[in-house]
């Protein structure tokens, strides 16, 4: 656990924020850990928190929508020829 700061970083696809993180390791037992993952998930969004997506391989479209709401300012700028499988993962699989 760490706090952040209260200083509002300027990056449209900045993870921290003012407040407190928390970094949680699960032995991975299967569908049971990813229902239990997406269970937090559920839960950090409605509290107002975001999940980190450089520790994060599995969120979903609309973890991401919830957690970086400035991420279509970004995708207007991004060059159609480069997308990493993140971005197809959650981004690009959102409405737009």
């Amino acid at each position: 656990m760490k706090k952040f700061g209260e200083q509002i970083s300027g990056g449209l696809l900045s993870f921290p924020r003012p407040g407190f993180t928390l970094t949680l390791d699960f032995a991975n037992q299967g569908n049971e850990t990813l229902k239990l993952l997406n269970r937090l998930d559920a839960m950090v969004v409605e509290a107002g928190g975001a999940i980190n997506p450089y520790k994060d391989a599995r969120m979903s479209p609309q973890t991401f929508d919830s957690s970086f709401p400035q991420w279509r300012a970004l995708e207007a700028l991004r060059d159609p020829a480069m997308v990493s499988n993140f971005w197809k993962r959650t981004a690009l699989a959102l409405p737009k």
